[in-house]
């Protein structure tokens, strides 16, 4: 290997521990298809900064990365990484939309807890995956600080709640009835409101698409890099064939 190329691996190198330090993620260059790695771990950071002490991911690092991995016409496909305990419901959201409106294939896989506004985000791939032996809370929306007691704020609580239950809805086969049916539950909490269902029971309500580790999403996401090959493939052939 010359000095050359030894320089370029090396800054690969850097820039990949930077990644990881940074924004828990990583592109994959080296595998059967080009792929990246993002992890939303700990509490999903939005407006305001939490406590040193709080593992975090933070919504203004992982924006900029969905951008960059949508426009980088190298990377074929992304899996996400979950486990977090939730955090910032606008910033999670925001997350979730952008990762359900790429091109590019994309595969969730939730290890440990996707709980509160983790649930969007595991749902919000084309298709996910979760370990038999994580959890998922779904909860109704809370808020810290001051609240005042007006009928707006109540108001205000059930349309962000809309917000979450029509998404949710939207990107997997759980119906809206049965998942306000879950985030209600009075008999699985102590002392608050909601349920929390292990991979099985997620996979079985329609939340989550399949039961499976690593292997099977990487597996996953490979069929669908490889289907989206083939399907852009003849739709260039279709176009040449065209009568000018």
């Amino acid at each position: 290997m010359s000095e050359q190329e030894e320089n370029v691996e090396s800054e690969k190198l850097a820039e990949d521990i930077r990644q990881i330090k940074e924004m828990g993620s990583v592109t994959l260059p080296d595998a059967k298809h080009v792929i990246h790695c993002l992890n939303i771990i700990g509490q999903v950071e939005g407006h305001y900064i939490l406590p040193a002490q709080n593992k975090t991911t933070k919504y203004e690092h992982i924006i900029p990365a969905l951008v960059a991995i949508e426009q980088d016409r190298s990377i074929e496909g992304l899996v996400i990484i979950l486990n977090t305990v939730g955090g910032d419901v606008e910033a999670g959201l925001a997350i979730a939309e952008l990762i359900a409106s790429m091109k590019t294939p994309t595969v969730s896989m939730v290890v440990g807890g996707g709980h509160s506004i983790g649930v969007p985000l595991a749902v919000c791939a084309k298709k996910s995956f979760i370990v038999p032996s994580a959890t998922m809370t779904i909860h109704p929306v809370r808020m810290n600080g001051l609240v005042l007691g007006v009928p707006q704020t109540l108001s205000y609580f059930d349309k962000m709640q809309e917000r979450i239950v029509r998404f949710v809805c939207d990107n997997s086969a759980i119906k809206p009835e049965r998942f306000r049916e879950l985030m209600m539950s009075t008999g699985e909490l102590v002392m608050d409101v909601g349920s929390v269902i292990d991979g099985e029971q997620a996979v079985k309500e329609g939340l989550i698409d399949r039961l499976g580790g690593l292997s099977e999403a990487i597996d996953c996401l490979y069929d669908m890099i490889e289907n989206s090959s083939e399907k852009e493939k003849a739709e260039n052939v279709s176009d040449n064939n065209r009568p000018l």
